[in-house]
């Protein structure tokens, strides 16, 4: 084999983060960045590839997951070369070697500055209470899909921590803003892609602080407990615990979380028949739950599991059409279509 050449159209995408892919590109002409989140404040960063560059190098040679995402901004020609083709030219000429450690050099002082800045804070700070930080200092800063997630496992490492009530208050608060940004798409009836704008509406305000002492309800604490037994992988435990409060009918928020969840018990059991069923009878009694989109991913890994490739990719073409380009399951869905149907 040898080198291929290679041309990509303004905003595509050569790969993206956590694919497992060892080639490696040299930028001819056009524009490319790559798209990595920085590791001390979550906050996206790009690079900017310059004509001549390789790109790619450090996973495939590490052979592990990508990661950044390299996104073309213009149209783009480049050269591809696996692990043995770049070792082969490399070895012939010291230069690119001179580059690509000066290259590395440059990220890895980068890294070890972020790091250092993580671990002398000098302050000994207790891992609940850490935790629980993390997840305020994200709903000030409005990054609602970050809070949840660091709540949640506050709430799954913690169930009856001192901070329990207001996690549990904090989280029904960022579950509204993301129901309302995902609801978004949903407005223009599913029927194409969203059409970018050059302004929308305010930022919402700052949600208030829980208030404190809340006592949780029973439910509340069932459905995070089955949440704590799901994240140690006890899916049978979850499925049940999950059910119970279904079939309770007594809170009807967290009820329909759990069917929710019980869809992905399903999954994660590989009970694939189940997983399909349940989830198709869930959305037609909701058809606006607020993980609407969500639950049609499952249909469509599902499917593609089972072998219907067909039903498989029009969930995932259905993914596309409801949501935001900035939604994980919308990158989900891209990447499991692209690996579906090759392109």
């Amino acid at each position: 084999m040898s080198p291929k050449a290679a041309n990509y159209k303004a905003n595509s995408i050569v790969y993206f983060k956590g694919d497992i892919n060892e080639r490696i590109y040299v930028l001819k002409s056009g524009k490319v960045v790559l798209k990595y989140n920085d590791i001390e404040t979550g906050q996206e960063l790009q690079d900017v590839i310059q004509t001549g560059e390789f790109f790619g190098v450090k996973s495939s040679l590490g052979k592990y997951p990508r990661e950044e995402t390299a996104v073309v901004l213009q149209d783009s020609a480049m050269v591809t070369f696996s692990v043995p083709e770049f070792e082969q030219v490399a070895m012939a000429n010291t230069r690119i070697i001179v580059k690509m450690l000066k290259v590395f050099s440059t990220q890895l002082r980068r890294i070890h500055k972020q790091v250092s800045n993580l671990i002398s804070t000098g302050e000994q700070v207790n891992p609940e209470t850490g935790l629980y930080s993390i997840g305020e200092y994200y709903m000030k800063c409005r990054k609602y899909n970050q809070a949840l997630y660091a709540f949640r496992r506050y709430l799954t490492y913690y169930p009856s921590g001192r901070h329990a009530s207001e996690a549990a208050e904090s989280i029904q608060v960022a579950e509204r803003y993301t129901q309302s940004e995902r609801a978004a798409p949903a407005a223009t009836g599913g029927l194409g892609p969203r059409v970018a704008v050059s302004a929308g509406p305010a930022a919402p305000p700052p949600p208030k602080t829980p208030s404190q002492g809340k006592e949780m309800s029973d439910d509340a604490k069932c459905y995070y407990n089955a949440v704590s037994l799901f994240s140690q992988q006890k899916y049978n435990e979850a499925l049940e615990e999950f059910k119970t409060i279904v079939n309770s009918g007594a809170d009807r928020e967290y009820g329909i979380k759990s069917l929710f969840e019980i869809g992905r018990c399903f999954h994660s059991l590989e009970d694939y028949d189940n997983c399909i069923k349940h989830f198709t009878t869930m959305i037609q009694k909701y058809p606006k739950h607020p993980e609407l989109v969500d639950s049609l991913f499952y249909l469509g890994v599902c499917n593609e599991k089972k072998g219907d490739e067909k039903k498989a990719e029009s969930f995932y073409k259905k993914i596309l059409s409801m949501s935001s380009e900035d939604m994980p399951v919308h990158r989900k869905a891209r990447k499991a279509l692209r690996n579906l149907t090759g392109s």
